[in-house]
């Protein structure tokens, strides 16, 4: 059966959102040099990363750095500029694809590291790179319930292993052009961690308000983009079809509900130049309102969405009205109006 999930929200705003970045920066340059006899062997040109995704550059954790202790001072900082007390949080939503280990969830070690109350309730939700658009939509239905006043979702995500493993795999003698191509899109991927609170708009009139939005899936599509630790192997033409498909029945059915053709800002997931022109394309959107951040950043998973939107909000004015719309492996699409 086809069809969106729609949600609305009365009484949900968006208090403040940021980031924190690594102070490592990898090039695409510099990631080549590192495959120089793989890409020799295969005979496959050098700068693809930048001719065919667009990412120049990417942010890894330097030394005494880690995406746990960027998730905590990202929340600090959003918790002091939405002027919330760490002891007012009653939920806390991580929703990192990254993860040391499986037990026990990330999400405590956050909500530790903030000082939140013992009231708070802390879990992770993983849904790849929707996860916290999906967060954000979970917290805002709690928020609307009544069941707490304020919540903080966060992310951190660290490309560091996945990649050290994807170009030892790849300097393997017997891995063959389309291999090498399956793991692309692992090459893309930045580390980087983002932070959002949440709160009532009758309490706090001056922040931006949500006002819901739609998802939809298209899971038997499942097995295009798989990843762990190990590595991350992806159908590239398969994957773009499959999303562009998901994304245009998602936003044509949206367009009975609610009109996005004129959006001031369209934040979307960050995966590559080629992603990016084919949603502008495909949805008809204004390319002069979609900001990127991949060529600096690369592909950081769900802190892509939320590090994007930090980076515009200083242009943002009061009314204007913002899109987060993405993709996720799965596959899963999401798309949440801000009235900014």
């Amino acid at each position: 059966m086809a069809g969106n999930a729609t949600t609305r929200f009365d009484n949900v705003s968006l208090l403040s959102v940021a980031s924190a970045l690594p102070s490592r920066v990898t090039t695409s340059g510099d990631i080549e040099e590192r495959l120089a006899d793989a890409l020799a062997r295969l005979r496959l040109p050098t700068g693809l990363l930048e001719r065919v995704a667009g990412v120049l550059e990417r942010r890894n954790w330097g030394p005494g750095e880690s995406s746990d202790d960027a998730t905590v001072s990202a929340g600090e900082r959003a918790l002091a500029e939405a002027g919330v007390r760490p002891s007012d949080v009653g939920l806390l939503i991580n929703t990192s694809v990254t993860r040391k280990h499986l037990e026990p969830s990330v999400a405590v070690r956050l909500h530790h590291g903030l000082g939140l109350p013992s009231s708070a309730v802390n879990f992770d939700v993983a849904n790849a790179c929707l996860g916290f658009v999906n967060g954000m939509s979970l917290a805002a239905s709690m928020i609307e319930s009544g069941q707490i006043r304020y919540a903080i979702v966060v992310n951190g995500e660290d490309a560091d292993e996945i990649q050290i493993n994807t170009i030892e795999r790849l300097l393997n003698a017997d891995v063959d052009r389309d291999a090498f191509m399956s793991e692309f899109a692992s090459l893309t991927l930045g580390s980087g961690s983002a932070a959002a609170v949440l709160g009532r708009t009758d309490e706090h009139p001056g922040g931006h308000r949500i006002l819901g939005g739609v998802t939809r899936a298209a899971t038997q599509f499942h097995d295009l983009c798989v990843g762990s630790v190990d590595g991350m192997f992806t159908d590239a033409k398969a994957l773009l079809k499959g999303g562009l498909d998901l994304v245009v029945s998602a936003w044509k059915e949206a367009s009975v509900e609610w009109n996005w053709s004129s959006m001031d800002r369209y934040i979307t997931h960050q995966v590559s130049s080629v992603h990016t022109n084919a949603i502008v394309k495909a949805a008809k959107l204004d390319r002069t309102r979609v900001p990127t951040t991949f060529g600096r950043f690369g592909n950081v998973g769900p802190a892509s969405i939320p590090i994007t939107l930090v980076e515009e909000q200083a242009t943002l004015r009061r009314g204007d009205r913002v899109l987060l719309m993405g993709v996720g492996s799965g596959l899963n699409t999401a798309m949440m109006e801000l009235a900014w």
